[in-house]
């Protein structure tokens, strides 16, 4: 990489100390960052309007010749006006610049320019005030805008990259190998980046565009591979193959395929030389525990340990009630660590454990601390996998001699993102929901029926089951806690009086959330007024009704995790979205949300809608932020750079040979950059 790319941005012409702060703030500290800082879009002076034609009060190009120039006026103490009138030959337009004497001053009569901006005025006379103007003689016809913050403008963030391009003197070093960029038909990264931020045209910038985005995506897809077989050291848990049909007969229900399938391809990974790193992708209900139980049996019969961490308590407790219900009956001793035990039962639980008296440890936290030790772990298991870190999910694994390492997520997600988010993990998919689980029925209703649907909820209340409402809360500030917590107030007075009614936000300390949660799976609480922190995988089989507020401020896949809080019992269940937005997009997602519950068609159709930058609501999937490319756009290119990362590796399998040095700096940039986030 170059030298100069490195360099901070304080050393280019016009930015100082000072400035160099402001650019910190939209994450700029050096001449690469610079570089790599995009626009979000262009102003294209290559498509102007007639004048006559100009759209009203809508920003527009137009392509004029400067006739005359008017006198300045002053209208009051600091407000200068000038004026200069334009013709394209058929029609005229006056220009009106705002204290702008330079400005004004370097517009010379005779001069063909390119005004962008909103024309105002009549058929007779129009206007247009204070457009970004472009001096057509000097050559440059398309303007990039860029995202910004206080204490910098468009101009000096042009300058600034321009200063960079020439720093570079035309030459950055280019990490493709030659190879890549012939089979792909792709551009050098000097043409891209210089393009990207100046095109002639936007062909241009659309062929600089294809190559970044390329670089992006083969990046991402070569650090997930390596990270994959980074872990593909020698086990120190290999297991031998076992009979567990004990386990399947003494299951009171019989598991789908998809159950049977993904305990076979893990205990197929548990026999290997590596570790196995699976992840077990499956919607809600669809069986993951059971999946888990199996492969702590399997583990258990070769005689290791399996410790299951859970981000809560209550859900620790959940996993602990369900894997003991399956194990204990085949003699797998089974406990549960957490946080809350008095020292002293603590230190005893802790001491078994280290002495193998246990096969199965669920727990929190409390399962990474140095102080907890295994005879012999064999499996470690993660509900959840985006609330853990990096670093934590280590420190569990640290505790055995590189035990197989088995994730679980309820969340649904695209093939085509899962391989880019779960790159380093192999996949298992439980695309089968267990015969006999309810299908939860979804209405979309307004605001005009909220009474109404509260009147069902109460016949579902007086039937002795439970509800949740949940009301969106963007950013938890204040001002919508208040509003929250006001409403949950208004209906315990209001449409749920004499009802028990909690309140649960993501401002509540983790203890008082826990309680909360746990008056209501206690049946303490008759309705639960949640923003969307309800805990992913709780069980309150006795709630059958959600409603939804403002539900078109959710992502499809948020709706379909919230909705998937109800239906866990034996009870017809219910979810009502209620919303005031009637526009098509927001009906069509209704629909799709009362017509099916599949989660994978659900996120499927997201993606489609809202594209991966708003997919999950929150980054917590440990996705890197992609600074030009986007997944639903460009799932042509990803295909191409996952079929290019598997070629690459196929010949070069640990990224050692000289032509791969520039992919290399780039994964090991991505790869930090992706372990400091989590």
């Amino acid at each position: 990489m170059n030298t100069e790319l490195l360099k901070p941005v304080s050393s280019l012409k016009g930015i100082g100390p000072k400035k160099s702060e402001y650019y910190k703030k939209l994450g700029i500290e050096t001449v690469y960052d610079l570089l790599y800082h995009f626009p979000r879009r262009y102003i294209d002076f290559n498509d102007p309007v007639p004048i006559a034609d100009a759209p009203r009060d809508e920003p527009c190009v137009i392509k004029a010749t400067l006739v005359k120039k008017l006198s300045a006026a002053v209208v009051r103490s600091g407000l200068s006006i000038f004026k200069a009138v334009l013709t394209d030959g058929e029609s005229d337009i006056t220009l009106v610049m705002y204290n702008n004497k330079f400005g004004f001053d370097v517009l010379a009569v005779g001069h063909e320019y390119c005004l962008y901006g909103k024309v105002t005025g009549d058929l007779i006379r129009k206007e247009i005030s204070s457009p970004l103007i472009l001096d057509l003689s000097k050559g440059e016809s398309v303007e990039p805008v860029y995202l910004m913050t206080d204490g910098l403008n468009q101009f000096a963030l042009r300058q600034a990259v321009r200063n960079a391009l020439v720093l570079l003197g035309g030459f950055i070093y280019e990490p493709l190998p030659k190879w890549v960029m012939k089979d792909y038909g792709l551009c050098s990264l000097s043409y891209a980046l210089e393009n990207i931020h100046f095109p002639k045209d936007m062909n241009t910038c659309a062929n600089a565009k294809n190559r970044l985005v390329f670089d992006e995506l083969l990046t991402l897809s070569l650090g997930m591979r390596l990270l994959k077989s980074r872990s593909r050291e020698q086990s120190g848990c290999v297991m031998s193959e076992a009979d567990i049909s004990a386990f399947y007969s003494s299951l009171p229900f019989e598991l789908t395929g998809a159950q049977k399938r993904a305990i076979g391809e893990v205990t197929a990974d548990m026999c290997k030389q590596s570790p196995m790193n699976r992840l077990v992708q499956g919607d809600v209900g669809s069986g993951k525990t059971a999946v888990a139980a199996g492969a702590a049996y399997f583990a258990y019969l070769n005689g290791f340990q399996t410790a299951m961490m859970a981000p809560t308590e209550i859900l620790a407790t959940q996993h602990y009630e369900t894997l003991s219900g399956f194990l204990e009956p085949l003699g797998v001793k089974c406990a549960l660590l957490t946080g809350s035990l008095t020292p002293k039962k603590k230190a005893a639980l802790k001491e078994q454990i280290a002495a193998g008296e246990y096969g199965v440890v669920v727990g929190t936290h409390a399962l990474v601390q140095n102080s907890t030790r295994f005879k012999k772990l064999g499996l470690v298991i993660t509900d959840e996998q985006h609330r853990f870190g990096v670093r934590q999910r280590a420190a569990l694994s640290d505790k055995g001699e590189n035990p197989h390492k088995l994730v679980m997520s309820a969340t649904p997600i695209p093939r085509t993102l899962a391989l880019m988010i779960y790159g380093d993990l192999d996949l298992s998919i439980l695309d089968e929901m267990p015969k006999g689980r309810k299908k939860i029925e979804t209405y979309a209703v307004t605001g005009k029926l909220r009474e109404r649907a509260f009147g069902f909820v109460k016949g579902e209340l007086d039937k002795g089951r439970q509800a949740y409402v949940v009301c969106p809360m963007i950013e938890e500030s204040d001002s919508e806690l208040i509003s929250v917590k006001k409403y949950a107030q208004e209906l315990s007075e209001g449409s749920f009086a004499g009802y028990n009614v909690g309140l649960l936000h993501g401002k509540l300390p983790p203890d008082k959330k826990e309680k909360v949660m746990r008056d209501f799976k206690d049946k303490k609480t008759d309705i639960l007024v949640s923003t969307t922190v309800i805990e992913v995988g709780v069980d309150v089989p006795n709630a059958t009704c959600m409603v939804i507020e403002n539900a078109d401020r959710f992502g499809l896949s948020q709706l379909h995790q919230l909705r998937g809080r109800v239906g866990r019992g034996e009870y017809s269940s219910y979810c009502i979205l209620i919303t005031d937005n009637v526009s098509e997009e927001s009906r069509n997602r209704l629909k799709i949300m009362s017509k099916t519950s599949d989660g994978f068609v659900i996120s499927e159709e997201d993606l489609k809608m809202r594209g991966p930058g708003d997919f999950f609501g929150a980054r917590q999937h440990g996705l890197p932020k992609m600074k030009i490319a986007d997944m639903s756009e460009n799932i042509d290119i990803l295909r191409q750079a996952q079929l290019c990362a598997e070629e690459i590796l196929r010949r070069d399998e640990k990224l050692t040979a000289p032509e791969n040095k520039g992919l290399r700096e780039l994964i090991d940039k991505l790869l930090e950059e992706k372990l400091s986030e989590n």
